[in-house]
């Protein structure tokens, strides 16, 4: 019976496998198309090149430039929904069984009873952070409790334990952007490459936000985050509370995972947002800590806002307002902080402000009464 399992086995992988080398074909094929037609515009530009100065020419440019920006956007959606389900059906060996989870040493203790979990915004490529904000985490390093402890480095926009440079099945193609977007000479080529990174990203955080496909894609990102708490020694019988610190998108991220999160890891799981766009789509109905840290010159926030009508006030019957009205939203406002730069959360004139509003969003949780996790 055993070996008869494991031939079927062996059969659906092999016929999986197939299916997903198909598809892989036709998105190459895709990709060549976009890229010859962008080859023969490029002729076009260079042969003509006198007449770009006529209005009429420049018009045309655009609408051109347009419709390339609009194809490779809707390709990323495709790459991104594609991948996420791969995933989930078991093309890529399935995936990990839950129940397996903080099995080991049992009875080990440490002294973390507290967990930090950094989620980037849109512009992560990888699981190292940029300079800014990895100065910006060293300082919340050393400001938060000995009893806590920051996990960072996690890449919130792939489903696997990497970033986008080592997934399985287009890590050529993403090498290949993040090249051209930092050594190409010609800066509306590095612009188009990171573009591409930055859609990626943003279609991650709307499918996040959707009803129907966000459930998946957060509960692999969910079992991610656990994956990395079980290999860095996290033991629910131990632990307190792991608390999600989400920057921009990440905040969209934060919030579509923690009630998974909390099922999955068996301990209260809180979320604090930093610039935060977010749909308030998400399951938070076991979830009773989330706060906002806002800049009082972020547009990118709020416009997140607008985009998302379903934080409006008006529309009481919303999730995130049917939320609010069975829990307290904590909000920091931070006076004259933008969205990134030189006036973002991670520059050195908010880097404090920022990291002191964590800290006292993380006293004042601590006095939250005891919580009965679902399971």
């Amino acid at each position: 019976m055993n070996a008869s399992s494991s031939s079927e086995t062996s059969a659906a992988v092999q016929h999986h496998r197939r299916r997903l080398r198909k598809v892989r074909r036709w998105l190459v094929v895709v990709l060549v198309c976009v890229a010859m037609l962008g080859l023969l515009g490029l002729t076009a530009v260079r042969r003509d090149a006198a007449s770009l100065l006529q209005p009429e020419s420049l018009l045309e440019l655009l609408i051109w430039f347009g419709s390339v920006l609009v194809v490779l956007v809707a390709l990323a959606g495709v790459y991104s929904v594609m991948v996420d389900f791969v995933f989930w059906e078991g093309w890529m060996n399935g995936l990990p069984d839950p129940s397996r989870l903080f099995t080991a040493d049992e009875e080990a203790s440490g002294r973390h009873q507290h967990y930090v979990v950094y989620l980037d915004g849109i512009h992560q490529s990888e699981e190292s952070h940029p300079p800014r904000v990895s100065d910006f985490l060293g300082c919340l390093e050393e400001s938060i409790a000995e009893d806590t402890m920051l996990v960072k480095g996690i890449e919130a926009y792939t489903i696997t334990n990497a970033g986008l440079r080592s997934t399985t099945f287009a890590g050529w193609l993403w090498q290949r952007l993040f090249a051209l977007q930092e050594h190409h000479p010609n800066g509306l080529v590095r612009f188009i490459c990171a573009f591409c990174v930055q859609a990626n990203n943003v279609i991650k955080v709307g499918i996040s936000s959707d009803r129907r496909y966000g459930p998946v894609m957060n509960y692999e990102l969910a079992l991610k985050i656990a994956r990395r708490l079980d290999a860095i020694g996290f033991r629910p019988h131990q632990a307190s509370r792991i608390i999600l610190v989400g920057y921009s998108g990440g905040g969209e991220m934060a919030i579509g995972t923690a009630e998974i999160l909390q099922q999955l890891c068996r301990v209260r799981v809180q979320v604090i947002t930093i610039c935060g766009v977010f749909s308030g789509n998400g399951e938070l109905e076991s979830v009773n800590d989330v706060a906002m840290v806002v800049g009082s010159q972020d547009p990118v926030a709020a416009f997140g806002r607008i985009a998302y009508p379903g934080r409006l006030s008006f529309l009481q019957l919303s999730n995130w307002n049917c939320w609010q009205r069975h829990h307290s939203l904590q909000r920091y406002m931070i006076e004259g902080m933008s969205h990134n730069g030189s006036s973002g959360p991670f520059s050195t004139a908010f880097r404090g402000a920022v990291v002191e509003a964590i800290c006292r969003e993380l006293e004042r949780s601590l006095l939250s009464p005891p919580q009965r996790i679902p399971h």
